[in-house]
């Protein structure tokens, strides 16, 4: 059954060996301002969905179209490796900052593409590892950006082990949007890219939300989202992380007060279908959610055909933020509603 989990570590957080997630937004706006196809995407504020969910208003801050990679995770990756570029570059030369090097990873979707085009667009080579669950056409349109790809294993978890055994053998960098202890530091630069997008959405606001709601998967994205808005909005917004019920990791490790590694059969919003969170992301969501939440597989499937009648049409990982106020999570009448549909109407896996 779905769970709810008031935040025991609320505004004091763990002790955990990491940092905190970035709110370094203005590093992230340099670097993104050489970048000739990034703009801002549009904040819709969508009344018949607030009608429906018993609301004042819902903003849904779209990043199906953002850099012309179809989610946000093209902020993630694409950033990290900008930032390793802007460490050695030489004359301007940002096409060959990184010739020579490559980055591999294992995704389960956008990740992967945003770093096939970050390392192309610095002259590295992208080797991806999916496991036998992603489907042939994600396949292909990496191959198509240049990226070798890779089968290994039966599901993320076993694809990520694969890249990093590759990254050992062949002195590749290992580009993931999780961390564990030891691997920090490129995880904390995927996160304080994601910081774009909730800048944007301050500013495209005329006041602050009161309920913030955010999907997660390892949680980066959330994390992320959270730190910037208490440092922008202070305790006022409501932070909400939302899982799916075959994924628990965030929920239960808070709940443990430590990182844990959950089971659970594959979730259909296969983008949030991990079962072990980001240790940068615990440490920050710790201290910043307020709420932790699962969504079944029904509630999902039941939120994403509310949004396509609402002209917002997403992968069930995208709306699983909304799916949440779409299957009846209470937030009273004057609830002014912030999410982020996070991709577009994809392939689930």
């Amino acid at each position: 059954m779905p769970q709810i989990l008031k935040n025991p570590w609320r505004g004091r957080g763990l002790n955990l060996d990491c940092p905190a997630p970035s709110i370094d937004h203005a590093a992230v706006s340099q670097l993104l301002a050489l970048c000739p196809v990034h703009k801002a995407t549009p904040l819709i504020r969508v009344p018949e969905l607030a009608q429906k969910a018993g609301v004042a208003e819902v903003f849904v801050k779209d990043e199906r179209d953002r850099m012309e990679l179809g989610s946000f995770k093209a902020l993630g990756a694409a950033y990290a490796i900008a930032w390793k570029a802007s460490a050695v570059i030489e004359q301007n030369n940002w096409a060959e900052a990184l010739s020579g090097q490559t980055f591999v990873t294992a995704s389960a979707g956008n990740h992967g593409l945003s770093v096939a085009a970050g390392a192309r667009l610095f002259g590295a080579q992208s080797c991806i590892y999916l496991s036998e669950t992603v489907p042939p056409s994600f396949a292909l349109r990496l191959e198509k950006m240049g990226a070798q790809v890779v089968r290994a294993g039966t599901n993320y978890e076993a694809s990520m082990v694969a890249a990093q055994q590759a990254a050992e053998i062949n002195g590749w960098t290992l580009l993931s949007d999780s961390s564990w202890p030891g691997y920090l530091d490129l995880p904390y630069r995927v996160m304080e890219g994601y910081l774009e997008m909730a800048s944007e959405a301050s500013k495209q606001l005329d006041m602050p939300p009161t309920h913030i709601l955010l999907q997660a998967g390892v949680g980066g994205m959330a994390a992320a989202v959270a730190a910037f808005a208490r440092n922008k909005w202070g305790d006022e917004p409501q932070i909400i992380i939302v899982e799916p019920e075959a994924a628990p990791a965030l929920l239960e490790s808070i709940r443990a007060g430590r990182v844990l590694e959950t089971k659970g059969p594959v979730s259909a919003m296969g983008r949030l279908d991990c079962k072990t969170p980001s240790l940068i992301a615990l440490q920050g969501l710790a201290k910043d959610a307020d709420m932790f939440l699962t969504i079944s597989e029904e509630e999902a499937a039941a939120g994403v055909e509310v949004l396509s009648k609402c002209n917002l049409q997403t992968s069930l990982s995208g709306g699983a933020g909304l799916s949440a106020i779409i299957a009846g999570l209470d937030l009273g009448r004057d609830a002014r509603v912030l999410s982020f549909m996070s991709e577009g109407a994809q392939s689930t896996v």
